[in-house]
């Protein structure tokens, strides 16, 4: 069965008007995809608030603070899974994916990313072409304007796995 085709959309905080833009965006996909999903995470190491973070910065600032003061495991890479069954850490991982060093959204059996920050400075979202629809027909109910280069993006089919990895 041949993969479906993705489309790359890319979620840095500065392509939005507003930092609180891409936190709904995200939030509406994780509603949207929950059934899809597996692990969803993070690393707490050294998170930092976005400069432009208006709404809420005061309770992510603190958000982070509990965080950091939780204990760390010595010795092994850093990943903070969160629950998307529970309300409060959606709404925790959406406003920490942006904060962190690293976040992401894997597939149910971990093979695809859907959704991967890098702090502010580097955010894409992976949707084959079913979620995508989904996703934004969830956008455009709520209300939510799709970036017009969203729009306009073309879904791939991903390489062969043998031809992955840069050859």
């Amino acid at each position: 069965m041949p993969e479906e085709a993705v489309t790359t959309l890319r979620a840095e905080l500065d392509r939005f008007g507003r930092v609180e833009e891409a936190f709904a965006l995200l939030e509406v996909f994780l509603e949207v995809a929950r059934p899809r999903f597996g692990a969803v995470v993070l690393d707490p190491v050294g998170l930092r608030l976005p400069e432009a973070l208006t709404d809420d910065r005061a309770l992510v600032q603190n958000l982070i603070e509990e965080i950091e003061q939780e204990p760390r495991a010595k010795g092994r890479v850093v990943e903070r899974g969160f629950d998307m069954d529970d309300e409060q850490a959606r709404w925790d991982y959406v406003r920490l994916a942006y904060c962190s060093s690293q976040a992401t959204v894997w597939s149910s059996r971990q093979r695809t990313t859907y959704f991967e920050a890098s702090g502010s400075h580097k955010a894409t979202y992976w949707l084959p072409d079913s979620l995508k629809a989904e996703y934004f027909d969830a956008l455009t109910s709520r209300g939510w304007a799709i970036p017009e280069d969203w729009l306009t993006a073309v879904a791939k089919r991903p390489k062969p796995w043998w031809k992955r990895g840069g050859r």
